[in-house]
């Protein structure tokens, strides 16, 4: 079908899980297309095809087959009217800085063929000692920008937007890895309501995991 929404996904992916959330916060199903990035199907030609930096998301829309989970976010704001961005420019800018703080600052850094790659060199790194300090290292930025604006329930007013559809799988990645968020109280905050919403919770990653 031509209006069939298709998904190419990893469930542990935080910038899949981004992309999870805002379909869901629009009602939007898809047929998913499971990618096991641990086991290398990134490398495969159909996702090559699909995708040539070999990375997930993919989003299948529209006639369109979109890449970068933030550009994808936006289209859907875009196309549905989904309120992810602010309308005022000063607004947008800020919930923009938010997201682009864990979409571009923590999350690159925290890849897990960067984060491999930095462990395969030898020396005194580890995963476990390379994810802990960046995630932490980001983490303490972010909570020290949303302490900076003004107190709302979400990151950006009072309904999920783009700050938070990126906050709450880095921070499911944050627990995976044992930080200590005990710190970040604006941060928690915002999240454990976010969290408590349908959307979030049926795009957890222990909900989309497939079946063995």
């Amino acid at each position: 079908m031509a209006d069939r929404i298709v998904l190419h996904d990893y469930w542990r992916s935080s910038s899949a899980c981004r992309v999870r959330i805002a379909l869901n916060l629009l009602g939007l199903t898809c047929k998913v297309r499971h990618i096991d990035l641990v086991a290398g199907e990134q490398h495969s030609d159909d996702h090559l095809l699909a995708n040539p930096q070999g990375l997930v998301p993919v989003l299948e829309i529209d006639g369109l087959r979109l890449t970068q989970s933030l550009a994808i976010i936006e289209y859907l704001d875009e196309t549905r009217n989904a309120g992810f961005l602010p309308a005022a420019p000063a607004a947008r800018a800020r919930a923009r800085a938010l997201a682009h703080a864990i979409a571009m600052d923590i999350q690159p850094v925290c890849n897990l063929r960067v984060a491999r790659h930095a462990a395969s060199l030898g020396g005194a790194a580890t995963m476990q000692g390379w994810m802990t300090h960046f995630i932490a290292l980001g983490l303490e930025g972010f909570e020290g920008l949303l302490a900076r604006g003004p107190a709302l329930p979400f990151c950006q007013g009072d309904k999920p937007g783009l700050a938070d559809l990126c906050l709450v799988p880095q921070l499911y990645n944050a627990r995976r890895w044992g930080v200590d968020l005990a710190p970040y109280r604006h941060l928690r905050a915002v999240a454990e309501r976010a969290e408590a919403l349908p959307a979030f919770a049926a795009a957890h990653p222990d909900r989309v995991k497939p079946q063995a």
